[in-house]
């Protein structure tokens, strides 16, 4: 980030968000443990992340351990079910007396009921100390891009959506109702939108299709697109390139445009012409940066390399809808609701065979590490991170209580099976499960990973235009 101007601040957010990740798998592996003691079964580890351990240390006949495989983490319990295929390798030693189906529900319910009570922990913190809105409320349409499906079905700028398939939107991004969510995961072939057009005297009904573009095999499959653009109200600078004009005036990415010559601007494309039409004139920029103002002098210089090229300051510029970022302060309940919400439109959109949206939509850890670390550097990093470990904590105890072999809720369905047959499921078929599902989770975590990595490689996979200005 151009914001961290100290290799301290960049190591310093890397622990942060390696704590806290961790944090949130200790804590429910502690459910486990404490379960488990609870109901007097053998504990052979207590291990953060997978595979043979890096780092162990025996304390009171359990070894605490550190695995190679950096995701998730367990508590070896020999009387519950074989996990060798995930966890490394068990412990040799005699025959241990088996223990009842409902002391092993008790400890598999254990991880997921400690994650939803760290969730609710978070949610009660963020109830009083609060959290960043990011709501962009605008629902109006300002342009459509040409020879877009939202061209081809009639859009024209001005026109307010106020329902996308029947269901009732509200703002532009930032909320599961909002717009741009209704769109990316939306289902069938067709999209249809309700819109309020100036001089219409009822609502009209636009049916539009959706395009996806192009990604490589390594990246993610891209979103839904209709090529409709909000009302926007504010400039952002990109990334300076190198030796530019305004790399040397010291602009940083993300800086938010308040004027250029005392002039405001709304659209990049206003932002352009005007900084071309000056030629070499030096022009006072106005930014806001972390909610201070800077003021900065740029002139633009025709590069040395490639010749021919108009002045330029070698910055580029994005802009945005307004969002509100006041701080709210939502009741805990009222966060876990709408979690629980984000998580069901999620598991309903990828096993939907309508739906845009896949497996490869969803992060791994580097994923989440990279979502963390941009949070932390970011206005009111702590209460984002806050807000994020109610989400994350209710994904993870739901994905858990999946009856599936390896989650918890596989241990569940198996005592649940053993209790109602009056006998455990035999050991050859039951490692069988678990090693095949171990070797289904490991690829699926291998798979997800390679996106969250794929998705921060240039995609035309070529070296853009090197330019060289005066003075480098």
């Amino acid at each position: 980030m151009a914001s961290l101007s100290t290799v301290p601040q960049v190591a310093l957010l890397i622990l942060v968000v390696i704590v806290v990740f961790n944090l949130i798998i200790f804590v429910h592996e502690l459910g486990h443990f404490w379960a488990a003691k609870w109901r007097g079964l053998t504990i052979d580890r207590f291990q953060i992340w997978f595979g043979k351990p890096i780092w162990s240390k025996t304390i009171n006949g359990v070894q605490y351990g550190l695995g190679w495989i950096p995701a998730g983490g367990f508590v070896a319990l020999p009387q519950m079910a074989p996990m060798e295929a995930i966890e490394g390798g068990n412990i040799d030693r005699a025959p241990l007396p088996p223990i009842k189906p409902i002391d092993k529900i008790i400890v598999a319910f254990a991880g997921p009921l400690f994650s939803f009570l760290l969730a609710f922990s978070a949610a009660l913190v963020v109830s009083k100390v609060g959290k960043p809105k990011d709501f962009a409320p605008t629902q109006t349409v300002s342009e459509i891009l040409e020879g877009s499906p939202g061209e081809r079905a009639g859009f024209k700028p001005g026109d307010k959506i106020t329902h996308i398939n029947g269901n009732l939107v509200n703002g532009w991004d930032g909320r599961i109702d909002s717009i741009f969510t209704q769109i990316v995961t939306s289902e069938g072939s067709d999209i249809v939108f309700t819109v309020e057009r100036p001089g219409e005297a009822k609502p009209i009904t636009l049916t539009s299709h959706f395009e996806i573009p192009e990604t490589r095999w390594w990246q993610r499959k891209a979103l839904r697109q209709v090529g409709i653009m909000p009302e926007t109200g504010w400039v952002f600078a990109g990334d300076p390139m190198k030796g530019a004009p305004a790399a040397a005036a010291g602009v940083q990415e993300g800086d938010r445009l308040i004027s250029i010559d005392g002039q405001e601007f709304t659209a990049v494309e206003k932002v352009i012409d005007y900084i071309r039409s000056k030629g070499e004139t030096p022009l006072n920029f106005v930014f806001e940066r972390k909610k201070e103002t800077v003021n900065l002098t740029i002139q633009p210089r025709v590069p040395i390399k490639p010749e021919g090229k108009n002045a330029m300051i070698g910055l580029s510029f994005f802009d945005s809808p307004i969002y509100e970022k006041h701080i709210v302060y939502p009741g805990a309940g009222e966060q876990m609701v709408d979690t629980l919400k984000q998580m069901w439109l999620t598991i309903t959109r990828v096993i939907s065979p309508t739906s845009s949206i896949g497996v490869g939509h969803l992060s791994g850890p580097v994923g989440i590490a990279k979502l963390q670390y941009r949070m932390l550097s970011m206005e009111h990093p702590w209460q984002r991170i806050l807000g994020f470990m109610v989400l994350l904590n209710i994904n993870l105890a739901i994905l858990n209580m999946m009856p599936f072999p390896v989650l918890d809720g596989g241990h569940i369905t198996l005592a649940i099976m053993e209790s109602i047959a009056g006998r455990p499921v035999k050991a050859k078929v039951l490692f069988v499960l678990q090693s095949g599902f171990a070797a289904l989770l490991i690829s699926l975590m291998v798979f997800v990973t390679s996106k969250d990595i794929g998705d921060g490689i240039n995609p035309t996979g070529e070296k853009s235009e090197q330019y060289v200005f005066p003075g480098n």
